[in-house]
């Protein structure tokens, strides 16, 4: 049976013209002002300034109440808007996903160092929250500055080194007064390992929550990683998965590589493979393990696995410096 009812060419919406009301009368509209426009030097088209009822077809300023999920469709009022619903609801959908996956899957350039501008390193023990300041700075700058003033102090402020747990929890919940991101996250550590305060896995996933959602993208990898070994919360795969996507769209190297662990562990190994090697870019070791597999299984070209690696490289290379190879032989050895 051949049915009457045909998406429209241009938003895919349910309709039973070829193109539907809302899109028809922003074409005429669209139509009227192109002399307009083009003698104001307007470049952008006019048919995105038009607010239209995607139900019934109402033009003008009140149209106003927007579709929630896709954020593509204006409605004049609730009752419009649940009328279009089922008419709206697959195409609503399908955007979306995509709008997930395209905030997902971007480029997001990872933080600095606020003193030398390098990538802070994204192994662990390669950089120090400072309580007294509120700044993240990589060890190469806190090993640069005991050694050129001889003194422990705080690289950014110059703020002598807490002396007691007790000391930087304190300073660590004044910097959580100012809204600082990293002190949530810095505070959740306590609560983990019981350190200065009772051990507490709620309360520790409580902030890391907070954290990311002030922008510590650490915060949100963390929660994740809560939520992927059952740490305080009980293990909840989807959950954890949710963190991680939250974290990489913030910037964490490392959740971007668990995604991709937990999308090959699921069968999605075209998705993992778009983490692994947006994660191999950042310089990130596993995951150009990952990426070299994928390569020799030929999920990878030979021009797509060598601009990653090249990629790879020139981003060890801008998170090198003296100071902080320096730093790591101190530190380990030490």
């Amino acid at each position: 049976m051949i049915s009457d009812s045909f998406e429209c060419s241009l938003c895919s919406w349910g309709q039973t013209k070829k193109v539907c009301i809302s899109c028809e009368q922003k074409l005429h509209h669209a139509k009227n002002n192109v002399d307009s426009i083009l003698i104001e030097g307007i470049d952008k088209v006019a048919i995105d300034d038009v607010s239209t009822c995607a139900n019934c077809g109402k033009e003008g300023s009140d149209v106003n109440n927007e579709c929630n999920k896709c954020k593509m469709v204006k409605y004049c009022n609730a009752a419009c808007k649940k009328k279009h619903r089922s008419k709206h609801k697959k195409a609503c959908e399908r955007r979306a996903v995509e709008v997930y996956d395209e905030a997902l899957f971007k480029d997001v350039e990872p933080e600095e160092c606020p003193l030398c501008f390098l990538m802070l390193p994204y192994e662990s023990k390669t950089s120090s929250f400072m309580s007294c300041c509120g700044k993240v700075i990589c060890n190469g700058c806190v090993y640069s500055m005991k050694v050129s003033e001889g003194k422990d102090l705080c690289a950014f402020c110059r703020t002598p080194p807490p002396i007691s747990d007790k000391e930087d929890i304190n300073r660590t919940k004044k910097m959580m007064v100012r809204g600082n991101a990293y002190a949530f996250n810095h505070l959740a550590g306590y609560y983990v390992q019981g350190l200065g305060v009772s051990q507490d896995m709620s309360k520790s996933n409580e902030l890391m929550l907070k954290a990311g959602q002030l922008g510590c993208a650490s915060g949100y990898s963390n929660l994740g990683y809560s939520y992927h070994i059952g740490n305080g919360l009980g293990m909840d795969e989807k959950k954890a998965k949710y963190y991680f996507e939250l974290a990489a769209m913030n910037g964490s190297v490392n959740a971007r590589h668990n995604l991709g662990c937990l999308e090959r562990e699921a069968g999605n190994h075209h998705r993992a493979y778009k983490h692994n090697i947006i994660a191999a870019k950042t310089g990130h070791k596993r995951s150009l393990d990952a990426v070299t597999d994928a390569y020799k299984k030929e999920f990878v070209t030979k021009d797509e696995y060598a601009n990653i690696l090249r990629a790879h490289h020139e981003r060890q290379k801008e998170m090198k410096s003296d100071a902080r190879d320096k730093a790591a032989m101190y530190y380990t050895s030490g």
